[in-house]
């Protein structure tokens, strides 16, 4: 019978001999044992004792924390990861946390990456001194109490990837400075008392994947900046931040008191695959360009008016519309108004009809029917017979034409091409590099898909073995926000180098089929390791699929 499988993060089965530092001096070694091998820095080591403080926990999975420090990186200190004795990483979701989260303790650990608290229920303010990290990746504060604002100071952190903080209750204006990192693919402060307008700068960031603000109180109209636009407000398309290429893959502004039209920049979102702006007050008409790479569109509940496109009318029907008691064409029952029909001209007198018409008898009539009809049919039969000729003579030249090709180049190539073709696959879009390095440097490259995470998230995603191959290992791979993927470590010995390997990822990721797992993304590391994410499928493998067929069919 199988044992239970013990699940760890990806970052420390495929990397830990990366981190691991130089050995230290064989007499310390009974101080700390095997872990980052360095002392914590004295910062670090009363940041953590000042978070420690003010943290309430009724558990006690911070127990260990009281101790001299010596263990701090050596693993004896739950939720925390060091690189040369500097905290690099807190991650403590799940733990029934409570009391509030230290501004000064936060401040001292000027190398921290990672920040994961999700999940708890911590109060109070979420630190100003976030500012102070310059290293600053990933920040997760959803589904816990934290009140008040967003602090502005957050636009110091030029390198944030991900800042996720819903589920809470925040509140005041969203800064704008949030914006200033050109690295952000992920921004979700959905379901809080966020007020007053979306800032421009926010939506307008060249670099968002994902941009969720549902569930607030935002008002006044959505900004027209999604996109280089001459409507966009003042001076925004000055800035550095707002150009380059568009990679929005997830919008939802929905539940707010969100008003005007909705901007026509959003039809300039190639990528767009989910827009959800329902239970507004939003007004005019439905931009009839609105992408055609969208697989969920609801504006439902709004002031919205005039002739629902018909593409959009077709793929979403009636729920994605309703409550908007002005739209029209989306369902049998809500039909648009006809079209004033032309003034009839005057009718002709009686001696012009007699001059102009001839009346055919019915003989007649029955014969140019039948004329007509037997013209079809001869000119079908031509054609079917043009067509068989002009085949068989194609066949005949493409045997003898393959019959004289010579070079294995040129024939892996027809076999490639054809085996496509055969399967039916067509190239998706091209991919979309958007953020470099994980904790130990590397570079991740997403394709198109639902799915935005970045180096640190993949590396740190709770990892279980679902089976091995003479290619690699896959494991099943939890992500922060509890989304599945099937990571493929490579095995090294196999694999190609580095140029060889990013060109047939990249053909591998514009290939989509709904009988082919989609590549979302690749991983190199710095060393050489090469991961291959895919999407999770629930309900086991091909072979797992054959044998139990096999057995069944056995079984009858």
């Amino acid at each position: 019978m199988l044992q239970p499988r013990r699940t760890r993060p990806l970052l420390f089965l495929f990397l830990l001999a990366i981190l691991a530092p130089p050995a230290t001096a064989k007499a310390h070694h009974h101080h700390h044992p095997a872990g980052d091998g360095v002392v914590i820095s004295q910062a670090d080591y009363q940041g953590l004792q000042a978070i420690r403080h003010d943290l309430a926990d009724p558990y006690g999975f911070l127990r260990s924390w009281n101790d001299s420090g010596l263990t701090a990186c050596s693993g004896a200190w739950p939720g925390i990861k060091c690189v040369l004795g500097s905290v690099v990483a807190i991650s403590l979701p799940w733990r029934g946390l409570g009391g509030t989260l230290s501004q000064r303790g936060l401040g001292q650990l000027t190398r921290l990456r990672r920040l994961s608290l999700h999940d708890n229920a911590i109060a109070g303010p979420i630190p100003a001194s976030l500012g102070f990290l310059p290293n600053l990746r990933g920040v997760y504060l959803f589904n816990n109490r934290f009140s008040g604002a967003v602090p502005a100071s957050i636009g110091a952190c030029l390198a944030l990837q991900s800042f996720d903080a819903s589920n809470n209750r925040l509140t005041g204006a969203i800064p704008p400075a949030l914006a200033n990192s050109t690295k952000l693919i992920r921004l979700n402060l959905s379901r809080n008392a966020f007020s007053d307008h979306i800032p421009a700068e926010v939506v307008a960031s060249a670099s968002l994947l994902v941009l969720d603000l549902s569930y607030n109180n935002l008002s006044g109209p959505i900004p027209d900046a999604f996109a280089p636009s001459t409507k966009s407000p003042s001076n925004l398309l000055d800035k550095e931040s707002i150009t380059g290429t568009y990679q929005l893959l997830f919008l939802s502004l929905a539940h707010n008191s969100l008003d005007g039209p909705i901007p026509d920049s959003l039809a300039k979102l190639t990528k767009l695959q989910d827009l959800d702006l329902s239970a507004n007050n939003l007004n005019g008409t439905i931009p009839a360009d609105l992408t055609a790479t969208l697989r969920s569109f609801n504006v439902s509940y709004n002031n919205l008016s005039g002739a629902v496109p018909a593409s959009l009318a077709r793929k979403f029907g009636e729920p994605a519309f309703t409550g908007n008691i002005l739209l029209c064409g989306y369902s049998a029952s809500t039909p648009c108004p006809a079209s004033p029909s032309p003034a009839p001209s005057a009718p002709a007198s009686p001696a012009e009809e007699a001059h102009g018409r001839r009346k055919f008898s019915a003989k007649e009539l029955a014969l140019i029917i039948a004329g007509i009809v037997v013209g079809v049919l001869i000119l079908l039969l031509l054609c079917c017979l043009l067509l068989c000729f002009l085949t068989q003579r194609r066949s005949a030249s493409g045997t003898a034409a393959a019959g004289a090709r010579s070079g294995k180049q040129q024939a892996a190539k027809d076999a490639a091409g054809a085996a496509a073709a055969g399967r039916g696959e067509k190239p998706g879009p091209g991919a979309a590099e958007v953020e470099s390095g994980g904790d130990v440097g590397g570079k991740l490259v997403h394709f198109d898909g639902p799915l935005a995470f970045t180096a640190d998230d993949l590396l740190c995603a709770t990892a279980e073995i679902m089976g091995k191959s003479t290619y690699g290992t896959v494991y099943k791979a939890t992500l922060e926000d509890g989304s599945l993927v099937a990571v493929k470590r490579l095995r090294e010995k196999i694999t190609k180098g580095h140029k060889d390997f990013e060109a047939e990822a990249a053909v591998l990721g514009r290939i989509r089929h709904p009988n082919l797992l989609a590549l979302r993304a690749y991983y190199l590391g710095p060393k050489g390791e090469k991961l291959l994410v895919f999407d999770y499928m629930p309900k086991g493998s091909l072979t797992s699929f054959l044998h139990e067929t096999l057995n069944l069919c056995k079984n009858t």
